[in-house]
């Protein structure tokens, strides 16, 4: 399987959150237009293989009517409480011929027990629902997120928890193998599960991804970012990201819906690295995916179909490498900017270090991943590798395998020649602000000001990209009108932000102001603070 998607749709949706605090009225859910199998037509014609449904995130809310907890859809007014959204969504996937899967957030910011050994029971028998009451499940996920602040039946208080004792994981991980034994799992802490995290939410792997891991101990990030050669168990990495910047809809990113670019560079990065692509669809306030995303996500696919329909070298098999090269001879000279490889990895995963070089003119010429920064990103092969380089005109590309665990078995080989992409919607997925006043007062505290009053409402910050250094994830924001007497704005903590780096929206009632004085009161490292963009809402006339 390549690609599969996540649809992610709760309480969150209503309240233009990523992470509910578990208090949220329930009255909100009623949605006017709920069809999943339009989120099954859409996924499908995507080339999504199969969808995973957060049945229930942090906040604690079930779209399933369970009989522990009145949290759920059975007491909302959508379908006078009578609805169950796992069941709609479940059947539509054996409709569209789709595989289904459930994701249950270990964390619950609703539960008064979380925390309490107690809870372990409440939460096996959720999942014991999911997976009992809606036919076959193809894949379990487990967020990696655990404790902290949250509603907890009314203590509103934070709650640390261990997470790789607390949930006890070997009785849950017996009780998915005897209920769903073909389910794979995906776990991100404690014992190990079928399946990893790459340790970020942005869409990509390393460029030496092996799909071994160590069986025991932690895994920090470079062990999940680029798997262990050495590893004794079999755990390939899953690509998770969203087609847009958040994982729930939010209207003001209706415009930022990820380019056609930035979804194949991803794929190149994802599936290209020996990765399955895990690609998020929010599901808007009226109960469908929005007409940006399906295009988008059905756009994308065209492009995948068209770009690996034509092998140039149709007569190549699947050769036998024990050493030297393997020369492809074209007949003529020949146009060509993608590579694939692939390994038997049913025999495991073998190839560590290969080459690439194209005739042109009578000439060797190297070949390099033009998506790596540093090195010729021509390392490991696995069930799937794409090279990407610019477009060369070739007489001979010679592929020769330099370095193996064991003697490589090469499944197939493939030549193709991409169009060159450009971004089809200009600046997609970004903003950039224009002429804001912006100085910094002290290494964690930024100052900006106006010539004039304004009413604001909004103001929204971009983290600072690929670093974690300056990035921040607890704030406190104030207003002044004259540098004397300041207004406490809001505070809190930016969820997820280290993850998912992406826009963050704090919202405040109108208020005049001259000056707006950003806070970081924790970073999640350096000790200077440090942004990617800056932009406030003025209160709309």
């Amino acid at each position: 399987m390549e690609m599969y998607a996540f649809i992610h749709y709760s309480m969150n949706t209503y309240t233009d959150q990523e992470w509910g605090f578990g208090n949220e009225d329930l009255k909100l859910f009623n949605p006017s237009d709920l069809d999943c199998r339009q989120w099954a037509r859409v996924c499908k014609q995507a080339g999504m293989k199969g969808i995973i449904f957060t049945a229930k995130h942090h906040c604690g809310f079930c779209m399933w009517p369970s009989k522990y907890t009145e949290y759920s859809v059975k007491n909302t007014p959508w379908k006078d409480g009578k609805g169950d959204v796992v069941k709609e969504l479940a059947d539509a996937c054996r409709e569209e011929g789709l595989k289904f899967a459930v994701y249950l957030s270990p964390w619950d910011r609703n539960h008064p027990d979380y925390g309490k050994p107690e809870y372990i029971t409440y939460f096996r028998n959720q999942l014991r629902e999911l997976l009992t009451q809606y036919g076959d499940i193809f894949e379990v996920w487990f967020d990696g997120a655990n404790g902290g602040d949250g509603w907890y039946g009314g203590a509103n208080e934070v709650r640390r928890i261990d997470g790789r004792t607390y949930y006890e994981w070997a009785e849950t991980f017996k009780m998915i193998r005897e209920l769903q034994p073909n389910a794979v799992i995906w776990n991100d802490g404690g014992d190990r599960g079928d399946l990893r995290w790459v340790g970020t939410e942005a869409g990509n792997v390393g460029e030496t991804n092996w799909s071994l891991m160590p069986s025991e101990g932690d895994t920090p990030y470079h062990m999940l970012h680029f798997g262990v050669e050495n590893g004794d168990v079999w755990c390939p990495g899953e690509t998770n990201t969203s087609i847009r910047p958040g994982w729930f809809y939010h209207e003001t990113e209706n415009e930022h819906v990820k380019s056609l670019s930035k979804l194949m560079d991803t794929y190149y990065k994802s599936v290209g690295r020996n990765s399955t692509l895990l690609l998020n669809f929010p599901i808007a306030p009226n109960g469908r995916i929005h007409s940006n995303d399906s295009l988008r996500g059905i756009a994308f696919k065209k492009m995948i179909d068209h770009i690996f329909k034509k092998n140039i070298v149709k007569e190549v098999k699947a050769p036998k490498l024990t050493s030297g090269s393997y020369i492809i001879n074209f007949n003529k000279p020949t146009s060509f900017n993608r590579f694939l490889a692939e390994e038997n990895i049913a025999l495991g995963q073998r190839v560590k270090k290969f080459t690439l070089e194209a005739l042109v003119d009578g000439q060797w010429r190297s070949l390099k991943d033009a998506l790596v920064d540093n090195g010729d990103g021509l390392t490991t092969i696995g069930y799937r590798r794409i090279i990407c380089f610019p477009t060369v005109k070739a007489t001979k590309l010679r592929f020769s395998i330099t370095d193996t665990k064991a003697e490589p078995i090469i499944k197939k080989l493939g030549v193709y020649l991409a169009p060159e992409l450009t971004a089809d919607i200009q600046d997609s997925g970004e903003k950039k602000s224009s002429g804001l006043h912006i100085f910094f007062s002290s290494p964690t505290q930024m100052m900006i000001d106006w010539d004039q009053e304004q009413t604001f409402t909004t103001f929204r910050y971009l983290p600072p990209q690929g670093t974690k250094d300056g990035l921040i994830t607890h704030y406190t924001l104030w207003a002044s009108t004259d540098w004397s007497h300041w207004t406490k704005l809001a505070s809190g903590e930016f969820s997820n932000i280290v993850n998912n780096p992406i826009w963050q929206t704090i919202k405040f009632p109108a208020t005049k102001a001259r000056i707006i004085k950003f806070d970081a009161d924790r970073l999640a490292e350096g000790s200077r603070m440090g942004y990617g963009d800056i932009d406030i809402h003025p209160k709309r006339k």
